[in-house]
């Protein structure tokens, strides 16, 4: 199958790689020069993503944010002025809902279908073809890419119509920082106590506590190893596309909103590009304690 990829960060590339490595003709296009190991796969750089339209069959873009796929579908040599009719398009960025339906929309109108696929699981399941995937779109497109999924994820989901994917990425980004959070409180507390916040940790995975975030990011916060991973400025972008969206639904989330501020927070002190387990540095600025640090317990005034 001929296969276009635009987009070839800490992500895509590996993505990318992927669908090489299963045999497939790839055609490849990034802002940047194509990376060597791509091409040594047998991968085809192109010069534009229009050229990587006009030669490809099924085309991904993975991508920052909004704008940046608007940029690529409907620029200057974007998607749009190469695709003819029957062909896929196939977004796994993380942006809005919203225009991702208008997106939808004018790609429908080359007679072409469209396909929001956004993804979690970080560098780290890009790599190793274990990312969740979140699928918007018509039943026969999926279906029909649903095999390239299989090459770079494990947990893949036609959630509904176009715009769907979306939402459930927001969705899941608002658990995700919530659930940071929580560890962040609970590890701060704990180690405030006078505990030591590695063994807290230790013994609340194994019961009702237990989370994939209690078990990586815990651990980050612990060992203070706060490279990212996902930088605390992409989660911004995210709960800033569920606030927004909160916001034209008439909805409160509140502790989404709180969590933001703590993102926030963190970029204040030049923490944009933290691992977003790095909120919990925010929380210990406010305890005036960072956990894990040397301390007695104190006991509570009378």
């Amino acid at each position: 199958m001929n296969i276009g990829f635009i987009g070839l960060g800490i992500m895509g590339r590996p993505m990318a790689g992927h669908l090489a490595d299963a045999g497939h003709t790839l055609f490849v296009y990034d802002i940047n020069p194509a990376p060597e190991d791509l091409l040594a796969k047998g991968a085809t750089a192109c010069g534009s993503s229009r050229e990587v339209a006009q030669k490809a069959d099924i085309v991904f873009t993975m991508v920052p944010d909004t704008p940046h796929v608007q940029a690529a579908l409907f620029g200057p040599n974007g998607v749009a002025e190469g695709l003819s009719a029957g062909k896929i398009v196939v977004d796994m960025s993380s942006i809005s809902p919203i225009e991702t339906k208008a997106f939808a929309q004018r790609i429908n109108e080359l007679g072409c279908d469209y396909l929001d696929a956004p993804v979690s699981g970080g560098e780290v399941g890009a790599k190793a073809a274990s990312l969740t995937i979140m699928v918007g779109g018509p039943d026969k497109a999926f279906e029909t890419v649903k095999p390239l999924f299989e090459k770079m994820g494990k947990n893949i989901t036609l959630v509904g119509g176009n715009g769907d994917g979306q939402t459930t990425k927001v969705a899941n980004q608002i658990v995700v920082a919530l659930t940071i959070e929580a560890v962040g409180e609970a590890l701060l507390f704990a180690s405030k106590a006078g505990a030591d916040p590695a063994k807290v940790r230790q013994a609340l995975m194994g019961g009702f506590a237990s989370s994939r975030i209690l078990e990586v990011h815990g651990e980050r916060m612990v060992k203070r190893t706060f490279d990212p991973g996902f930088r605390i400025e992409l989660h911004q972008k995210d709960l800033n596309l569920a606030l927004s969206g909160a916001r034209a639904l008439g909805v409160s989330l509140p502790n989404t909103a709180t969590c933001q501020e703590l993102f926030n927070a963190c970029a204040a002190q030049g923490g944009k590009a933290w691992d977003h387990s790095g909120m919990v540095r925010a929380l210990e600025l406010l305890a005036n304690h960072e956990i894990g640090q040397n301390h007695r317990v104190t006991e509570p005034a009378e």
